[in-house]
């Protein structure tokens, strides 16, 4: 009884924190506004050519699908194999009566269509998950932190080129983040340059690299910024674990995974920017 009360009252807490920040989000500047007061235009933004997403009536709950890392993977399988599958080649990270419920979900709000045997995507000619997983982390700010945000943004800028994944207005604040859907190993030393570069271009008061990943961070994907860092400053940041596979440079810039909850995640490198970074 005391459990299910203390969880309503986290609810509630929950609920009137988004509500001040929706409050807050209109009383401050617009996101444009704050990007052109650095001199940043966004002349395209969210492009549509490579998104699966079903109709707006069913928007709602192919989100809450995402959530799941599982269904994640899943629909990676699904585009690598949009042309036609079976049940079996998508079976890889899920169990089949799991692996059956997601097909018959995708079914059901018209992603995937019965082709033969198998299945196949409505909208085909889809380059990778990528565009869907942009717009899946743009929609967690927007929904769960009453953020401004935007996906697939790109600024005409005379040295740092490239898209900006996502980027978001918390609290009158910036934030950028880059996101990766590929697992570690297809991680290069030039897309953690380019992040910084954009990052030290637009000066965001918090920026976040993302991979879409559960795997360990510290193996590889930490040692290559702490290169990185050792080729722009004589006295090279240190790379700081906040818990488990997150981590802090500078208490602004941050590198996180997928490990347990995307939104829960990103929360956390939220509390710790607003409650550490903004005192020091």
């Amino acid at each position: 009884m005391a459990e299910d009360e203390d969880n309503n009252k986290s609810r509630l807490l929950r609920a009137e924190i988004k509500r001040l920040r929706k409050t807050l989000s209109e009383l401050t500047p617009s996101l444009e506004a704050l990007l052109k007061r650095r001199g940043f235009r966004i002349y395209k933004k969210e492009p549509s050519e490579d998104l699966v997403l079903p109709a707006k009536r069913f928007l709602d709950d192919f989100y809450e699908m995402l959530q799941k890392y599982s269904f994640r993977l899943f629909i990676r399988d699904v585009i690598k194999h949009q042309e036609y599958f079976m049940k079996e080649q998508v079976t890889k990270y899920a169990t089949s009566g799991v692996t059956d419920a997601y097909v018959d979900f995708l079914l059901s709000v018209k992603v995937v269509e019965p082709a033969g045997d198998g299945f196949r995507l409505i909208k085909r000619q889809i380059k990778s998950f990528g565009e869907t997983l942009e717009w899946f982390l743009c929609e967690i700010f927007r929904r769960e932190f009453a953020a401004e945000a935007a996906w697939g943004v790109k600024f005409k800028r005379p040295r740092v080129g490239g898209d900006y994944d996502v980027i978001a207005k918390i609290d009158g604040s910036i934030l950028y983040m880059e996101v990766k859907s590929s697992p570690p190993k297809q991680i290069y030393n030039s897309e953690i340059a380019a992040f910084l570069d954009r990052t030290f271009d637009l000066s965001p008061e918090i920026s976040v690299f993302f991979m879409d990943t559960e795997l360990r961070m510290k193996d590889k994907i930490v040692p290559m910024f702490e290169e990185e860092l050792r080729k722009r400053f004589p006295a090279p940041p240190s790379i700081v674990r906040i818990e488990k596979e997150l981590f802090q440079i500078w208490e602004k810039t941050f590198i996180i995974n997928s490990k347990d909850s995307v939104s829960g995640n990103i929360g956390k490198v939220l509390s710790w920017h607003f409650r550490t970074g903004q005192n020091n």
